[in-house]
């Protein structure tokens, strides 16, 4: 009867350790400060007044409680905080896509053109345009998804993102891209 007690006190310890053991590394992705960028981008690219700025300096100025407890329970990791990100290639990114944009609007305004939840362009229907306008506008969209690509993945290096969540970066962004074009 001893060593039964004995055996089972052994397990619970045991279980116990490896309750404790088992610690989850929860990878802080910055859905915040990746939504301020995507806005301030888009808004940039596509000519659109600073509707993010507004938000973004609210939020700024009020906390929100998941901020106030991270920057008291975590003060260093909080230290580095990002309002914009900007780097040569980012530059060189939006202005190649500023220009592209003047391009595609008409096609967006037609409803050929459409913003995926995946933070990429798709073409719709191609109905009545000539096979020369097909194909240009094909290249339009291929270009652009390809600039994309490399700006969501120049955005998670800038803000220290493992390059493993650039979709969760896409479809941040795709929630700016699909706002209706003015």
């Amino acid at each position: 009867m001893n060593s039964c007690r004995k055996t089972l006190w052994v397990a619970m310890v045991l279980c116990s350790l490896m309750i404790f053991a088992c610690v989850t590394i929860n990878i802080y992705f910055p859905a915040e400060k990746v939504e301020s960028v995507a806005g301030e981008i888009v808004n940039d690219i596509r000519g659109r007044e600073g509707d993010k700025k507004d938000e973004s300096m609210n939020r700024e100025k009020d906390p929100s409680l998941r901020e106030t407890l991270l920057a008291f329970l975590c003060p260093v990791a909080r230290a580095d905080q990002v309002t914009t990100v900007s780097n040569p290639t980012i530059r060189a990114l939006k202005e190649k896509m500023k220009d592209r944009y003047a391009r595609m609007k008409p096609f967006y305004l037609k409803g050929i053109l459409m913003e995926g939840d995946n933070g990429f362009v798709s073409m719709g229907h191609t109905k009545g345009l000539g096979l020369r306008e097909k194909r240009d506008l094909k290249n339009l969209t291929d270009a652009e998804n390809s600039d994309r690509k490399t700006l969501y993945a120049e955005i998670a290096k800038a803000l220290k993102i493992d390059p493993g969540q650039v979709n969760k970066i896409a479809e941040i962004f795709a929630k700016e891209w699909q706002k209706p074009v003015r």
